[in-house]
C-alpha cells in the first residue's frame, strides 16, 4: 500500500495512540469513582424489586422508594444498635484473652499443647520457633505501627465510600424508571420491544440475585449467633457477623467464613475442642441444607449459572475487583448467559 502523505499518516497515528493512552489514564483516576457509581448501581437494582412490589400494591413510586430506603435504614441502624456495643465489648474481651495468651505462661501452655499433639517434635525446636517469632515481631514492630496506621486510614475511607454509595443508591433506586428509559432510547425502534424485554430479565435477575444473597447471608447470621450462644462458642455475636458478611460472598463464602469459625473456636483459651467439633458438625449441616433447600428457593427468581461459570466469574471478579469483583462476577455472567441464550443463538440459528 502506497502512503502519499507520511507525515499526516504518522501524525494522526500518533494522536490515535495518545488519546488512546489518556482515556486509559482517564479511567485509571476515575477507578474509585466509578467503583462507587457500580457499586451503588448494583445495589440499586437489588432495592428494585422491592419497590416494584409495593408499586403493586398502588403505592406511587416516590412513597415506594421511600419507604424502602427507611426500611433499609432502619433495619441496618437497628442491627448497628443492637450488635455494635456487643460487638465492641466482645472484641475487647478477644483483645485481652490475646494479651493473656501471648504472655510467658500461656506461651509455655502453648508449647506444652504442642508438644503434646505433635510427640516428634524436640522441645529445643519449639523454644527456637518461639524464640525467632519473638525476635521477628520485636524487628518489625514498627512496620506492623504504620500497617496499623494505614488500615486505619483506609476503614475512614472505607466508611466515606460507604456514605457516597449510600447517597448514590438513594438516587438511583429513585431514578430507575427515567433511567431505563433512556437507554432503551439508544435501540432502534424496530428492535426496541426486544430489548426491552431482554434488558428487563438482566434488572430483574440481578435484582433477585442481591435479595436472594443478603437473605442467606441473614440467615446464616441469626442461626449462627443462635447455635453458637447455645454451645457456648467464644464470642457468638463476632462469629454471627463473620458468618453473615462471608455469606455474601458466591461460592465459597459460607465455607470460608464456617472454616473461619470452627478454627476459633479451636484456639486454646478461647474455645475448645468440644465446642469447635459441634461448630464443624453444624456448619456441615447447614451447608448442606443451603446447597440443596434453601438457596434453589432463594435463587429460584434469579437466571441460574452452571457451576463451572461461578468459578470462573468469581476468580475473574475477585481478581479485577477484589470483593466486591466477586459479590458482582456472579450477575454479570447470568447477564451476559441471557444475551448469549437469547440474542446470539437464535441469530446463529437463523444463518
Amino acid at each position: 500500500m502506497k502512503i502519499h502523505n507520511p507525515f499526516r499518516t504518522a501524525l494522526v497515528a500518533t494522536l490515535g495512540v495518545g488519546l488512546g493512552i489518556m482515556l486509559i489514564g482517564s479511567v485509571q483516576s476515575l477507578s474509585t469513582v466509578l467503583l462507587y457509581v457500580g457499586t451503588a448501581l448494583f445495589l440499586s437494582l437489588g432495592l428494585d424489586p422491592v419497590v416494584a412490589f409495593l408499586e403493586r400494591r398502588r403505592l406511587p413510586r416516590w412513597l415506594a422508594v421511600l419507604i424502602t430506603i427507611l426500611a433499609v435504614l432502619g433495619v441496618f441502624a437497628g442491627i448497628v444498635l443492637m450488635v455494635l456495643p456487643l460487638l465492641i465489648d466482645q472484641i475487647t474481651q478477644l483483645v485481652g484473652r490475646i494479651t493473656v495468651f501471648l504472655q510467658s505462661t500461656a506461651l509455655e501452655d502453648v508449647k506444652d499443647w504442642i508438644i503434646g499433639v505433635f510427640p516428634g517434635l524436640q522441645p529445643s525446636f519449639i523454644d527456637d520457633l518461639f524464640t525467632n517469632a519473638t525476635d521477628w515481631l520485636l524487628d518489625n514492630w514498627g512496620t506492623i505501627t504504620e500497617s496499623v496506621i494505614v488500615v486505619g486510614t483506609a476503614i475512614v475511607t472505607g466508611l466515606f465510600g460507604a456514605f457516597i454509595v449510600l447517597i448514590l443508591t438513594i438516587y438511583l433506586t429513585a431514578s430507575t424508571p427515567s433511567l431505563k428509559r433512556a437507554v432503551y432510547q439508544l435501540a432502534p425502534a424496530s428492535k426496541r420491544e426486544r430489548f426491552i424485554d431482554i434488558a428487563d430479565q438482566i434488572t430483574d435477575s440481578v435484582g433477585y440475585y442481591v435479595m436472594g444473597q443478603v437473605s442467606q447471608g441473614v440467615i446464616n447470621g441469626i442461626l449462627s449467633a443462635i447455635f453458637l450462644s447455645i454451645i457456648d462458642a467464644p464470642f457468638p455475636a463476632v462469629l454471627a457477623v463473620i458468618a453473615f458478611f462471608f455469606s455474601l460472598i458466591p461460592l465459597v463464602g459460607t465455607l470460608t467464613g464456617s472454616t473461619i469459625i470452627v478454627l476459633i473456636c479451636l484456639i486454646p483459651g478461647l474455645g475448645s475442642p468440644a465446642t469447635a467439633i459441634a461448630a464443624a458438625i453444624y456448619y456441615l449441616v447447614y451447608m448442606q441444607i443451603e446447597a440443596y433447600f434453601i438457596a434453589p428457593r432463594i435463587m429460584s427468581r434469579a437466571v441460574a449459572v452452571p457451576g463451572a461459570v461461578v468459578v470462573v466469574a468469581a476468580l475473574a471478579g475477585g481478581s479485577l475487583l477484589g470483593l466486591l469483583g466477586a459479590l458482582i462476577a456472579i450477575p454479570v455472567a447470568a447477564s451476559i448467559l441471557i444475551i448469549y441464550r437469547q440474542v446470539i443463538i437464535p441469530r446463529m440459528n437463523e444463518l
